[in-house]
């Protein structure tokens, strides 16, 4: 079977799609499988000029959000590259992004089409502030789903919690089925190590909607209290002069580390001790399965997709978002007692080496496009 795995961002982009579609080349190589990655590269802007029509409602009203024109232009930018660049025969396409599996069924229309939606867009711009609930835009991006809906032969997200999600917006919801993340486990090496001081870190786009803010607040409590501890900021973004000055406010610069953006973070992150993200909303939340891999205690929010991933004082602690008090309670229970960390640590470890491998998750995807071949033949 020639396959066709579709991504927006390159490869090397961080995130939940990154983390798996490179590696899963590996895990399709044989004489019954050919795998091609296919992304729109970043230089690529303001090439596309095709009028866009959605099959499932009329985009033009919402035409006059700056918003909505760029996602318009992008879709029309990736439809160019597309005609430009693939001209050869599939047997399937997986696309890993809405504007992806929309512009890949317009250039192929009779080739089947798996799409994946790894996150919601729209919950990130709100809770980065860049959009309004209910605005155009957010109206926008929902009826997004619909047409996904609509083009796909099989539509597919990451986790129960963002399949619910997108029920609101779909006719049919059991249709959507749940294939989450999978992780090359020979890329996670975790380290026997003593740390004398522990050593918490975080590895994520420096946005609002990751809650840092909130970490940051609940480290400065820690000190408070007499803790002593590192924080590792791992990652990059628009929220980062803002979380420099918050540290210094807060008095715990000192403790902070900036790294800035890193291609292969779990090289090292097996030598830290505590994995920390309390995310206002997560579709999945990779980086919670990468640190489990690595054997580290997880703290993360009960939001999204990660009290799929932990459950609370078996495997990782889960406090509500936007809750310093909580985080900080958590976060002192793993830093003062090394025994509770390492027996959370190896409990996630053994749940993400179990359930989010990337050979299971590879051999679930194979049975999928094998299946929907099957459903095209009879």
């Amino acid at each position: 079977m020639n396959l066709l795995q579709a991504l927006f961002f390159p490869p090397e982009q961080p995130g939940g799609v990154s983390s798996m579609i490179p590696y899963l080349q590996e895990r399709f190589r044989s004489s019954r499988w050919e795998m091609e990655l296919f992304w729109l590269p970043k230089r690529i802007r303001g090439k596309g000029s095709d009028e866009i029509v959605f099959e499932t409602f009329d985009w033009t009203p919402y035409g006059e959000s700056p918003v909505v024109q760029k996602y318009i232009q992008t879709y029309r930018d990736y439809l160019w590259w597309t005609k430009l660049r693939l001209n050869k025969r599939y047997d399937l396409i997986h696309a890993h992004h809405p504007i992806a599996g929309l512009a890949m069924k317009k250039v192929f229309p009779d080739v089947p089409l798996v799409q994946t939606v790894h996150s919601s867009y729209e919950r990130e711009l709100i809770l980065n502030g860049k959009i309004a609930e209910n605005g155009l835009e957010h109206q926008f991006l929902t009826k997004i789903y619909r047409e996904l809906e609509y083009v796909s032969d099989r539509l597919m997200t990451v986790s129960q919690s963002f399949a619910d999600y997108m029920s609101h917006y779909t006719n049919d919801p059991s249709r959507i089925q749940i294939i989450p993340n999978g992780f090359d486990e020979k890329r996670f090496k975790p380290v026997a190590h003593e740390n004398a001081v522990p050593q918490l870190v975080t590895v994520t786009r420096l946005v609002p909607a990751k809650g840092l803010d909130i970490l940051f607040k609940a480290c400065a409590e820690l000190k408070k209290r007499g803790h002593e501890y590192v924080l590792h900021i791992i990652g990059d973004g628009p929220f980062r002069a803002e979380l420099e000055n918050l540290a210094i406010s807060l008095g715990i610069y000192n403790e902070t580390i900036f790294y800035g953006y890193t291609l292969h973070p779990e090289e090292f992150m097996p030598f830290f001790d505590i994995f920390v993200l309390p995310s206002r909303a997560e579709a999945f939340g990779s980086v919670f399965a990468e640190a489990a891999l690595s054997c580290l205690a997880l703290v993360g929010t009960d939001v999204g997709g990660i009290p799929e991933q932990i459950e609370d004082g078996v495997n990782g602690l889960l406090v509500k978002p936007d809750d310093v008090d909580a985080l900080a309670d958590a976060l002192e229970k793993v830093i003062t007692d090394p025994a509770y960390r390492y027996e959370l640590s190896r409990s996630a470890w053994d749940k993400a080496k179990n359930l989010y491998s990337l050979t299971r998750i590879a051999n679930e995807l194979k049975k999928t496009y094998l299946q929907l071949q099957t459903d095209r033949k009879g």
